[in-house]
This record gives structure tokens, sequence and C-alpha cells, in this order.
């Protein structure tokens, strides 16, 4: 007699609880006070940025630790999800060098656009400032810019757990909607992290440089003008590149991602079946005892 099939599990992302989350709202807030506060910086605080990278990193580290252990804390995350964020933080690492250095060619952000659409912004966001951490390591990319990618990478990854209709859109809606995310965030994430060192930079041209003390709204113009005169062909590159692999490999990738979350289901709670320990039943005793008398 054939058993009744099973109902399939439905893919569902780590869980965020409310620990969590405010975790996650805290290093928002700190990381973008840290990319902003020099447009709001007076002609004598001195040169912005060129101090604040340390304590940035030195206050980024324990928050994300602190993310982690929030998660865990609220059964968001176990050990299988731990181990599955250090095997795609170690990929996506890997994956930098391939284009670092050719026209903005990053293949790591198709990798955390769909990491972060399956297993959620929270894992996402962890994911992401992992990735560009070890990636740094590995690259040799170490200096003041590095908590500044870190956070903008977890940023990008979180932003594609929040898309809509993660049970709805699916096929190829869902490809075109993660390629367009992909797209945008790409050059998001070029437009911040030029943020952070346009400030750094002077004598460039009047139309261009940062003028500390300045209003915010003369100095977002020349923010604008640097950013299409010296980035635009670094995040186009990114770009273009983030959309054709998420439109021809997104497919497999994504289906790989949510076979491998279904059979480590995360959100399925421990419990232990009666009778299943190491001591033998009652009756297989008894059995024993009177065999051997």
């Amino acid at each position: 007699m054939n058993s009744p099939a099973r109902p399939a599990r439905r893919t569902r992302p780590v869980r965020i609880g409310p620990r969590a989350a405010a975790a996650l709202v805290l290093v928002t807030l700190i990381g973008i006070a840290a990319f902003g506060w020099p447009l709001l910086a007076d002609r004598q605080s001195g040169l912005a940025h060129s101090q604040d990278a340390p304590w940035l990193f030195a206050a980024l580290l324990p928050l994300l630790v602190a993310v982690v252990v929030a998660t865990i804390a609220d059964n968001g995350m176990d050990a299988k999800a731990v181990a599955m964020l250090g095997v795609l933080a170690a990929v996506g690492a890997a994956l930098r060098p391939l284009g670092a250095g050719t026209a903005g060619l990053e293949p790591m952000f198709f990798l955390l656009v769909l990491s972060g659409r399956v297993l959620g912004p929270g894992f996402g966001f962890v994911l992401g400032s992992v990735t560009m951490f070890a990636s740094a390591l590995l690259t040799g990319g170490v200096g003041p810019w590095m908590p500044f990618q870190m956070l903008a990478m977890g940023w990008f990854a979180l932003g594609a757990g929040l898309l809509p209709g993660p049970e709805r859109i699916r096929g190829r809606a869902e490809l075109l909607m993660l390629a367009a995310y992909g797209c945008v965030g790409a050059f998001a994430y070029g437009t911040i992290m030029n943020l952070q060192g346009w400030v750094l930079l002077q004598g460039m041209g009047q139309g261009i440089s940062f003028h500390p003390g300045e209003p915010v709204t003369a100095n977002l113009a020349r923010f604008a003008a640097y950013c299409l005169a010296t980035s635009m062909g670094w995040d186009l590159g990114r770009a273009v590149l983030t959309v054709v692999l998420t439109l021809t490999l997104g497919a497999t990738l994504l289906k790989a991602l949510r076979r491998a979350t279904r059979r480590a289901a995360f959100d399925a709670p421990v419990s232990f079946a009666p009778g299943t320990g190491a001591e033998p039943e009652p009756a297989l005793e008894r059995g024993t005892n009177g065999s051997g008398g």
C-alpha cells in the first residue's frame, strides 16, 4: 500500500526576531552617520573620514557579532545556518578576485543578491559584511575603506532579502526582479562608496571637489558631478555583469539555495521522540532476561 505523499515544505528564510531587528537598526544608523557626517561638518573639523575608519571598524565587528548572536537567541539561526554562512562567505570571497580591477566586474554581487533573496535580510546583511571582510583579507584590500565596504555590501544583500513576494513571484518574473535590483544596487553600492572616498580628495576642480562647511545641497551637486565623471564606467560594468549572471545562472542557483534551505530546515523546532535514547526498551530487557534464565 502506497504511503500518502508528504506535502512539499516551503522555503523559509532565516527568521529575524526583535533582538536581531534592533541590532540591525542600530548598525544601520551607525553606518549612515559614518558615511554622512562629513557633509554636516564645518571647516575646522579636520579632514573628513581621515581618522574615523578604525573607530567604525571597532564598532562594526561587535555589532555584526551582536546581529548573529541576537538571531541565534531569537531561534532564527542555528548551527546549520552558521555553517551555510561560512560556505557562502568563502565562495563570495573567492569570486571577488576573478574580476577585481577589470572595469568594475565583481561576480560576488550576483551571489549576494540570490543569497539574500532566499535566506532573508538579516542573514544577507551578515553574509555581505563577512564576505567583504574575507575577500579583503584574501586580496590584500585591507585599508580605511574596508569597514565602509562591509557596511555597503551588507546593505546590498539585506535589500535583496526585503524584496516583495518570496512565495508568489517565481520563475522568469523573479529573475527579472532580482536582475533589476542587482542593477540598481550595483550603482547604489558604488555611489555610497564614492561618498566615503570623495570627501578625502582635494584639488580636483571647483565643480567636483568636496568643500567642508558649505551647504549640503551644494556639496551633493558636486558629488553627483564627481560620480558621473569618475565612477560611472565601473558601476556600469558591475551592474551589467550582475544582470547577465542573474538572468543566465540565477534559476539554477536559486533552486540549489532553496533546496539546501529546505533540507537544513532552519525554522524547524528541535524535538526528541520518546524511546529513541541510548537506554534499551523495557520489552527488550525482558526478552533478554527470559532467554538467559
